[in-house]
């Protein structure tokens, strides 16, 4: 009995110590299955497109503005009244068509006035040419003076030379009686007419009588900056850009739409706007319907030429530094995330074109690039891009409680009967 209850708490000591030892084991192996279930877990799965080279044109949008290709101010090249208008305002005119008729009668009286000068210095030289045949004779004779001889050959030529003013006198009042009636310059849109019939207009006066405007082609004056464009001739000095095929641009318009013919470009500023910093380049574009105007701004997209050997990357799959530089996550050959620096010359669509820095048949991860680090191994697809569910699904979606509803209610109705 004394040995019974000696032995007591020495038993209760070791049943103690041992379910302590019991629960440390089940905690460590507890820790254990986490840890390898934690080695165990399937790496992370992320989209890859594969870099395909590829020559891309990079194009610049810059704004201009439509100009008229041709614009004459008719102004009248001699004075009279107008006495009819042989156009209707707004439109389309043929170069030389007849647009104003002026009174001619004062320039029909002039001419006529020149033409009777003509006359009388033609009959002035007919009478001296025929004295002078006759002084040929007697000079030889003696019968007249060498002098009276030489005389006579003077005035001669001085009427020779009257008969010629006269006769250019005759085609100037030809010319003013022809401005008698105003012409179309060039073929072209007319806008409206600033004199009526009665108005009196002078030769060459300062206001035009109707501004005429040649639509077709048009012309689209746009400014680039000299930054963009000392970058593009340093691209073009160092090979990198090709732009043997650089004088299309399209053409988008106020509202958003598209021209739909292309145009080429005309011409370039030699010299920087001091006030603005820009260059003006001129582009031409058919336009057989008008339906580009004068004043009209426009967003011109010009390819400034053709890059070789870039790669198209979506936008979601580069990220920023703090300080600008371009990353990209590559999947090496062991299936680990590498972050590699690129570079990057622009954007096609929603494409970045990148330059450097990736190589062709490498795996860039587009889907995923936030749940990765460098050194962390992956699980790669096919990238594929995600497309808007259809509108018409929402209210189908919408429908459904409503009809859950009503079978509930009838649920409802059947056990209460019952």
């Amino acid at each position: 009995m004394m040995s019974a209850k000696l032995w007591a708490p020495a038993l209760t000591a070791c049943a103690l110590a041992t379910s302590i030892a019991l629960v440390g084991c089940s905690k460590d192996q507890k820790d254990a299955q986490q840890a390898g279930a934690s080695q165990q877990m399937p790496p992370t799965e992320v989209g890859i497109i594969v870099a395909q080279p590829q020559s891309v044109e990079q194009s610049v949008e810059l704004s201009g503005r439509t100009t008229a290709f041709e614009v004459s101010e008719v102004r009248p090249q001699t004075s009279g009244i107008i006495l009819k208008r042989l156009f209707a305002e707004g439109s389309y005119v043929r170069e030389g068509q007849a647009l104003y008729e002026l009174d001619s009668r004062t320039n029909r009286a002039t001419l006529d006035n020149a033409k009777a000068a003509l006359l009388q210095q033609e009959a002035n030289l007919s009478s001296l040419k025929t004295k002078l045949n006759r002084y040929q004779q007697l000079v030889s004779s003696n019968a007249v003076s060498k002098q009276e001889y030489d005389d006579l050959v003077g005035q001669v030529r001085v009427a020779d030379a009257q008969v010629a003013a006269a006769r250019a006198q005759v085609k100037n009042a030809e010319v003013d009686l022809g401005y008698s009636t105003i012409r179309s310059p060039i073929s072209g849109q007319t806008n409206r007419s600033t004199v009526t019939a009665g108005a009196l207009v002078t030769a060459n006066q300062v206001d035009p009588l109707v501004t005429i405007q040649r639509l077709d082609p048009i012309y689209v004056d746009i400014n680039q900056s000299s930054t963009e464009l000392l970058r593009l001739r340093q691209q073009l000095s160092k090979g990198s850009l090709d732009s043997s095929n650089n004088t299309r641009v399209k053409l988008k318009l106020e509202d958003g739409s598209y021209y739909p013919i292309e145009g080429r470009l005309a011409f370039s500023d030699a010299s920087v706007n001091t006030e603005t910093g820009t260059v003006t380049i001129r582009a031409v574009f058919p336009n057989p319907n008008h339906l580009l105007l004068p004043g009209m701004f426009a967003n011109a997209q010009i390819v400034q030429g053709v890059i070789p050997n870039a790669i198209l990357v979506p936008q979601a799959a580069i990220t920023r530094t703090p300080t600008g530089q371009a990353m990209a996550m590559i999947v090496d050959a062991k299936g680990a995330i590498e972050s590699r620096p690129v570079t990057t010359v622009g954007v096609q669509g929603q494409d970045w074109i990148v330059t450097e820095g990736i190589k062709t048949g490498e795996k860039i991860v587009v889907d995923g690039v936030a749940k990765v680090k460098p050194g962390q191994s992956v699980s790669a697809k096919p990238y594929q891009p995600q497309t808007e569910a259809p509108k018409a699904s929402a209210p189908a979606s919408a429908e459904k409680p409503q009809a859950k509803q009503a079978e509930s209610n009838t649920e409802q109705k059947a056990t209460s009967h019952a």
